[in-house]
C-alpha cells in the first residue's frame, strides 16, 4: 500500500523539511518488506488564496484512485500509535493500494473533505503549525511500519 502525504503549502526547506524527508525515507526502507510504501510528499497549492474550499479541490485531486483518506484535524479522532499501526495494517490486507494523509491550510480542512474521509484524526485539540504536522505525521508512518515491522524504535 502506497502512502501519500498530501499538505496544502509549500515548503521553503529548512530542517522541518528535512525531518520530513528522512522519515519517509526511513518508512520506505523499514516497510517495503511489509507491502507498504512507498511513501511520497505532495504540495498543492491555491495561489489565488480562495480558502478551504478551494484547498479541498486541490486536496482531493491529488488523492489516488481509491485510496483510503485520512484527514488530519484537531477535532478527529486520537488513536495511539499502535492503533494507528494497526489500522493500516489492515487497510492493506484488506487490499487497499493507497493511502493518503491531508493535511489542510490555515483554515484547516473544509466540511466536504472530512465528510469525504475514512478517518478524521487528531493530533490532540491543540492547534499545531502546518510545517510540524508535516514532521509528526511523517513520523508516525515511520513508526507505524516499525511497529507492523516488530523494531525496537516503538518502545511500549
Amino acid at each position: 500500500m502506497k502512502l501519500s502525504l498530501i499538505a496544502v503549502g509549500r515548503a521553503r526547506g529548512g530542517p522541518e523539511a528535512e525531518m520530513v524527508s528522512d522519515y519517509l525515507t526511513r518508512f520506505d526502507r523499514t516497510a517495503k518488506p511489509l507491502g507498504l510504501g512507498p511513501a511520497r510528499l505532495v504540495e498543492v497549492e491555491d495561489k489565488r488564496g480562495r480558502g478551504s474550499e478551494a484547498e479541498t479541490g486541490l486536496v482531493l485531486g491529488a488523492v489516488p484512485d481509491g485510496a483510503a483518506l485520512i484527514a488530519l484535524d484537531e477535532r478527529g479522532r486520537q488513536m495511539s500509535s499502535p492503533d494507528f499501526a494497526a489500522l493500516l495494517g489492515r487497510w492493506r490486507d484488506e487490499g487497499r493500494r493507497d493511502c493518503a494523509l491531508a493535511i489542510g491550510g490555515a483554515d484547516g480542512h473544509h466540511k466536504d473533505l472530512r465528510a469525504r474521509a475514512d478517518l478524521v484524526l487528531g493530533f490532540g485539540p491543540m492547534v499545531w503549525p502546518h510545517m510540524l504536522v508535516r514532521v509528526m505525521a511523517a513520523e508516525q508512518i515511520y513508526r507505524a511500519a516499525a511497529i507492523l515491522a516488530g523494531t525496537p524504535y516503538h518502545r511500549a
